[in-house]
């Protein structure tokens, strides 16, 4: 024991001398003082360009969307598909509005915001091209007209533009032929999507894209058609160079979607492209860009 004691009172003051070191070196701000950590970066999510609903299904349960752009209280609505395979090209062109978008090519005045449904009647298009979205105007062309014709109306055969509490008959007509129009005005799951989606959302304007009478038409109910209406008639027919028609008389029609719409005050208007084999992309983007204008200059007043 006697020999260890030298041992232990060396370790020892070395613990002493090193503890009394580290305070003198602490003292001098040799030692980095301690820090508490830093937590990570929150970074941000990225914005998102689209908001992807589904508003309703089809009477066979395909899906009818809306995707909206933008987020101001002045909203736009356009509408593609009313008359299924039978106006495909309306869904081409639709569908090439919502890329465009989605890829920011086109720029939205600020507080405006807009919606597309690309097709309210997926059945409509499914019996001509077995798809409901994403075909090409190749597989479209390959179809006998004959076959394109039959997708004008809804699972039921029902012609969908004659569906809305305008006027509506249980029978209106198409091109000289009597049509049905469903059993009441809204019996249709397709036209309940659109209503429900309009009493929903308020859009300030509706567009609709049809085929095949290079003409844009007005619309009415009983009231006549709205000065609105009328502006936004010409301002698109102007820049797409289609004609423009306050009002449809080359065959009587009730129940239109565009009708019922006047009757709750919102402009709506009905685009007719020239041809059934061609989306017009050129033509409907200054028909929009015009229409895009007209809105901004009217958030501007």
């Amino acid at each position: 024991m006697t020999k260890l004691r030298p041992l232990l009172v060396g370790i020892v003051t070395v613990i002493v001398v090193g503890i009394a070191f580290a305070l003198f070196l602490s003292q001098k701000g040799a030692l980095p003082t301690p820090t508490p950590e830093e937590p990570p970066a929150i970074v941000p999510a990225p914005e998102e360009t689209v908001n992807r609903t589904t508003i309703g299904t089809s009477v066979e349960g395909r899906t009818i969307e809306a995707f909206t752009f933008g987020t101001g209280d002045t909203h736009l609505l356009f509408v593609g598909g009313m008359h299924g395979g039978y106006e495909w090209n309306s869904v081409v062109l639709a569908e090439e509005f919502i890329g465009r978008l989605t890829a920011k090519e086109i720029a939205l005045p600020e507080g405006i915001r807009i919606s597309v449904i690309p097709n309210l009647n997926p059945d409509g298009v499914f019996k001509v091209l077995g798809l409901t979205s994403g075909f090409s105007t190749a597989d479209a062309l390959a179809v006998a007209p004959e076959a394109v014709a039959a997708g004008r109306f809804n699972a039921n055969g029902v012609d969908l533009n004659r569906n809305f509490d305008c006027k509506w008959a249980p029978e209106s007509t198409w091109r000289g032929q009597v049509v049905s129009a469903g059993t009441a005005a809204f019996s249709e799951p397709e036209a309940r999507a659109l209503r429900d989606y309009v009493l929903q959302n308020s859009p300030e304007a509706v567009v609709f894209w049809h085929s095949k009478a290079n003409t844009v038409y007005a619309s009415e109910c009983y009231e006549g058609v709205l000065p609105d209406t009328r502006t936004l008639m010409q301002t698109y027919a102007t820049a797409a160079n289609y004609g423009a028609v306050e009002t449809f008389d080359a065959y009587p029609i009730t129940g239109d979607a565009e009708g019922w719409l006047a009757s709750l005050g919102i402009p709506a208007i009905t685009v007719e492209l020239e041809t059934r084999d061609s989306s017009e992309w050129s033509r409907n983007l200054a028909g929009i860009t015009a229409t895009l204008n007209l809105y901004e200059t009217k958030l501007a007043r």
